[in-house]
């Protein structure tokens, strides 16, 4: 019984430290705050602390692994309560971001802006940014992969690149894999997987140019007109059949 006891009060310890460390490394930068300065925020001792974090390093990187899991499930939420059909999936993303621009405590991204102070000298922290954009490009390349029912199937002269001739075997029996890019792909429909990729990271960067122009420049209407640009985006992909060009590979990630 001391033992479940003294476990759920490190539970609840750790849980109000988190709660502290997202208002304040969030609000003001991760390194303009103190463990001393934290620690009385979340109303623990400074023993409690180290026993839940042992090192400043730890709970920067605990805080962004909780903000990520909590962010993408907010977001998703919101599409699924909002989002009305494939495309109106999509654009749903945008509508959340408004909102979000919206709340008096936005100060753009956690991610970029903890890479910002510490990415050169964490690698945890690096990852951590890292894996949240990833997570959210494949997140986008989900909702892109509703749309394959209604865009043209064969766009192969079309793609920035060839199409590798040594797909696994299952996908020639139009079963789901791992592709480049961390999309699913079913090929027994004809869809053009590498132009979802790049239509997905294209969507990702018009997110995080959305964020960075509203937190940096204060630009209220940066969420509208990335919606705007979205929209551009897919209505190209239907388009005579045709789906977003580029000079370069498909960006999977930033």
């Amino acid at each position: 019984m001391r033992q479940e006891e003294a476990r759920t009060a490190q539970d609840e310890a750790r849980a109000r430290i988190l709660d502290a460390a997202e208002e304040l490394f969030y609000g003001r930068g991760v390194q303009a705050v103190g463990m001393d300065e934290l620690r009385a925020a979340a109303g623990v001792s400074l023993k409690r602390l180290y026993q839940c974090f042992p090192a400043k390093q730890d709970l920067v990187e605990a805080y962004l692994r909780r903000r990520d899991a909590r962010w993408r499930a907010a977001l998703a939420e919101y599409v699924d309560a909002h989002g009305e059909g494939p495309e109106g999936r999509v654009l749903a993303v945008f509508d959340r971001l408004a909102e979000w621009f919206a709340e008096p405590d936005f100060r753009g991204c956690a991610f970029l802006n903890s890479f910002g102070e510490l990415g050169a000298t964490s690698e945890e922290v690096a990852r951590a940014a890292r894996e949240h954009k990833q997570a959210l490009v494949s997140y986008l390349g989900g909702l892109v992969s509703d749309l394959s029912s209604d865009l043209p199937s064969d766009l192969s002269s079309d793609l920035p690149g060839d199409l590798p001739r040594d797909l696994p075997s299952d996908l020639s029996s139009g079963t789901r894999s791992d592709l480049p890019g961390g999309l699913p792909g079913d090929l027994s429909s004809g869809l053009p997987v590498a132009q979802r990729s790049l239509l997905a990271g294209q969507l990702a960067l018009l997110v995080d140019g959305a964020i960075s122009a509203a937190a940096v420049v204060g630009e209220a209407g940066a969420a509208r007109q990335a919606r705007a640009a979205a929209e551009i985006l897919l209505a190209a992909a239907r388009k005579d059949g045709r789906r977003p060009r580029s000079d370069g590979p498909a960006v999977t990630a930033p």
